[in-house]
């Protein structure tokens, strides 16, 4: 069994978790042969937070109640400001990577992975408007125009919605390309944005 952890935490970016999780939760379900996988949700301490827009979640364990992880995704948004100056919340990020297959971030959540030193040194993308922010940090080498950045077994990507595309190459990497593509097929991600040119 791998079991992915998606980290909540007060003012994150809704889809940020949620892309992911409609990711790993669809090929969770998914019936194949030699296929175990667990997806689930956490914060401090279980209690439902407040994202970035308004809406109300509630994770399925405390830190202290949580399952072992595997792989840890942590999200973005307005609220990982306040993440990178809570102490206890990196050295539970830093303690947690330490034992993961995979570690990843979302958006801004690199601000997360490189204040607590799992992503320190390492090759890192994260939401366009922060590049400036963490390459002024001088402690990761800040990527743009990229979806996603594997550096070792930390895996970043860019703002909000390319949390899905970085969800799909580590069902990939955790299974086989080919069952991405049916988990890709079966949520119907196909992108074709309706504005993509001036006119």
């Amino acid at each position: 069994m791998t079991t992915i952890g998606i980290l909540f935490f007060e003012g994150m970016e809704e889809l940020d978790a949620i892309g992911p999780w409609e990711v790993f939760s669809w090929a969770a379900q998914e019936e194949k042969p030699n296929l175990a996988l667990q997806a689930f949700t956490l914060s401090r301490d279980g209690k439902p937070v407040t994202c970035n827009k308004g809406l109300v979640m509630t994770p399925h364990f405390a830190f202290d109640t949580a399952p072992k992880i595997d792989v840890l995704v942590v999200p973005g948004g307005n609220g990982s400001k306040a993440v990178m100056a809570d102490r206890a919340m990196l050295d539970w990020v830093a303690e947690t990577a330490a034992g993961c297959l995979w570690v990843a971030s979302v958006c801004t959540g690199a601000r997360i992975l490189v204040k607590s030193g799992v992503a320190k040194g390492k090759r890192i993308t994260t939401y366009h408007g922060a590049v400036p922010e963490l390459r002024a940090w001088n402690e990761a080498t800040v990527l743009d125009d990229v979806r996603f950045v594997r550096d070792g077994n930390v895996i970043s990507s860019a703002g909000v919605s390319a949390g899905i595309d970085m969800a799909l190459w580590l069902v990939g990497a955790l299974c086989s390309p080919a069952f991405a593509r049916t988990v890709q097929q079966g949520i119907e991600y196909f992108p074709a944005p309706p504005y993509t040119h001036e006119a």
